[in-house]
């Protein structure tokens, strides 16, 4: 038997609901049948009360309206899914929960405060409404469906908002209660009790925590979660389009990559399942025909160097830094035994072999109440100058790079500072464990979706480079150059693995920007049905802020102002390909800057001559260069009237 989860995505509205029961039934004469199912709250329903609760306690009795309409969503969807002759004792249960709810709310926006254990009390109603409405709505085709509020079963410690679960008590009373209920168990997720029966959670995405728990306990042979997307992906879907889904991956893999931002599987799952060797499989609700995801001990299939990529998209580090670190022991146990007395977890800690520098990431909410508590436990060494001040750095991401195959695999970091190297992303701390399961570093979080695309194509596509084109001036030359592009496309790609994205487009009257491409066919149409006038400094702002990894500004203008952004242009790594020849024929010291530049970023500022009938003279003068040869004198006729008569010329 199995036990499966489904979250909020899966039974956000009632058609979905509908479609989670379908599946819910097929399941239940499977040769591996459903013994019990976990319910997140209906979609957007946890969020709601934490945004309504934190509304009351602020005195902002608008929080009356919001509730209004959480409660008549569940109102709602108890209509549309119930059958009639159920629906009378399921409003009724309904509504004494919502009474609850009601008086609870009230007693907080009369005091003024909202503590983790009321704040835990106030989102368990999202579960219990959701999982108690669809246990109904399928007790009308399924026999033997109960409910069961995971809270009778499920005992933790008293740490609200994030409990730790007693899995021996635990353990015991689900046993004992699925012995005594050999019906379908229809249960809510997320939430558990005190050893004092207070209602406490077990942290958001715990769902998938409980189902996880339930399986222990019962020796399932398997737990499925299911989400809304095709199971663990290489990368984040919305931020890289070109990830994929991984058929197999290990406990370990999954956890480092769930720890570090992939959300489609809560960390604390693992533990359980690992601890009793059950397959966790990940799937598609929107897409329940594709396999998914299987989690196993070990990834005995992987082939590629890395499993996935995945990121926390915002946090905050802090650095404590000083003479007096050096050599001193017990530092850095101070420093986090003071911040686990304030509760605050650690994302990543990083220290120098120096021991003058220790640096670690939180989340951004918790970085000033960490720098003070830090500057209480470190009074006297600070007042003594032998620790600086806390210093905190904001609006920073963290990429992790994830996957078993690393281990013993040399050239894994230089393909990683390679390739956010190249892309001008800025490293401003590193970690890796000696595990080598992972490297984790922190980039500034403007660049963070742009070191995804960069890192995913660099482990997965090697051989593929997406080049992403912004042009300037598609007259003459420009058009050409489009219409090459667009019939080499094919043979660009099959060939030489190179994709050619155009991305922004501008001339004398309008511009044009497509995050995902503008089709080069049909450019001249969109670009004339375009409401954005020209404007080139709004044109390169635009470009420098799309980030897009393998950038290339194509100038085909002949245009004195649009060289005056091409040292902008090139600092924000973006190379720069031109026929203009403006630039290069202006003062030596301005076109040495722009050789600078493009050095100093690692880009390429290419170009040719645009005299003598536009032969490739700059590439064949740079060939001998490179072999070795020296340039002493460069002589030619550079009109082509002149070369013509002086080659009519005959020796009378």
């Amino acid at each position: 038997m199995k036990v499966i989860k489904f979250g909020g995505s899966s039974i956000a509205t009632p058609e979905r609901v509908r479609l989670v029961s379908e599946l819910v039934k097929s399941g239940l004469d499977a040769t591996c049948p459903i013994r019990a199912v976990v319910f997140s709250a209906f979609g957007g329903v946890t969020d709601d009360l934490i945004a309504l609760s934190t509304k009351a306690a602020e005195g902002d009795d608008s929080y009356k309206n919001d509730l209004a309409s959480v409660l008549k969503r569940q109102t709602d969807a108890l209509i549309e899914l119930v059958p009639s002759s159920r629906q009378s004792a399921t409003q009724m249960q309904i509504k004494l929960w919502s009474n609850d709810l009601e008086d609870v709310l009230n007693g907080v926006f009369l005091v003024g405060e909202l503590s983790h254990r009321c704040l835990d009390f106030i989102m368990s109603f999202g579960e219990l409404f959701s999982s108690y409405i669809i246990a109904q709505s399928l007790g009308g085709d399924v026999d033997q469906v109960e409910f069961l509020d995971a809270r009778c079963v499920i005992k933790t410690n008293d740490c609200f908002g994030n409990g730790v679960v007693d899995m021996q008590e635990s353990a015991r009373l689900i046993k004992q209660h699925f012995d005594r209920h050999p019906g379908l168990q229809v249960v809510t997720g997320f939430i558990a009790s005190t050893k004092n029966n207070d209602t406490i959670t077990l942290g958001r995405g715990g769902s998938d925590y409980t189902a996880a728990i339930m399986a222990s306990a019962l020796d399932a042979e398997s737990i499925e979660i299911w989400t809304d997307v095709d199971g663990l992906m290489t990368a984040d879907p919305r931020k890289v389009p070109k990830a994929f889904s991984q058929p197999v991956v290990s406990y370990s893999e999954a956890m480092e990559l769930s720890h570090f931002g992939a959300k489609v599987i809560y960390p604390p799952t693992m533990q359980p399942a690992l601890d009793k060797q059950i397959p966790i499989i990940i799937k598609n609700t929107l897409n329940p025909q594709f396999e998914g995801t299987e989690v196993l001990e070990q990834n005995e299939s992987a082939t590629g160097m890395i499993t996935g990529i995945s990121s926390i998209e915002s946090i905050s580090l802090l650095r404590v830094q000083g003479s007096g670190m050096v050599g001193v022991a017990g530092i850095s146990s101070r420093l986090f035994g003071a911040l686990a007395r304030e509760t605050i977890s650690v994302i990543l800690i990083t220290q120098a072999s120096s021991e003058h520098t220790i640096c670690f990431a939180v989340k951004p909410e918790f970085s000033e109440a960490a720098a003070n508590c830090l500057r209480e436990e470190f009074a006297l060494e600070m007042a003594s100058k032998v620790i600086d001040d806390i210093f905190i750095e904001h609006e920073l991401s963290i990429l992790s790079v994830v996957g078993e195959n690393m281990r013993q695999a040399p050239g894994v970091a230089s393909k990683v500072f390679g390739a956010l190297g190249s892309n001008g992303v800025n490293i401003v701390a590193i970690a890796q464990g000696s595990s080598e399961l992972n490297i984790s570093c922190v980039v500034q979080r403007k660049n963070e979706v742009k070191a995804l695309r960069a890192l995913h194509e660099e482990f997965f596509f090697p051989d593929r480079k997406a080049l992403h084109l912004f042009l300037v001036g598609p007259g003459l030359i420009g058009n050409a150059l489009l219409r090459q592009i667009q019939s080499q496309s094919a043979r660009l790609l099959e060939e030489h693995e190179h994709e050619v994205k155009l991305i922004g487009l501008c001339n004398s009257k309008k511009m044009l920007f497509y995050f995902f491409g503008i089709a080069i066919q049909d450019y001249q149409n969109r670009l004339e049905a375009g409401t954005s006038f020209a404007d080139i400094s709004e044109f390169v702002e635009q470009m420098k802020s799309f980030n897009l990894p393998n950038s290339v500004f194509v100038d085909c203008t002949a245009a004195d102002l649009v060289t005056t952004h091409y040292c902008g242009i090139l600092q924000s790594s973006i190379s720069i390909v031109t026929p203009n020849k403006k630039a290069q024929s202006a003062s030596f010291r301005a076109f040495a800057e722009l050789r600078r530049c493009s050095a100093r970023r690692g880009v390429h500022f290419l170009y040719e001559t645009s005299v003598g009938a536009g032969l490739p003279v700059i590439s064949t003068l740079n060939d001998l260069l490179k072999s070795g040869d020296e340039i002493h004198r460069i002589e030619a006729v550079l009109s082509g009237t002149l070369s013509y008569i002086f080659n009519s010329f005959d020796e009378q």
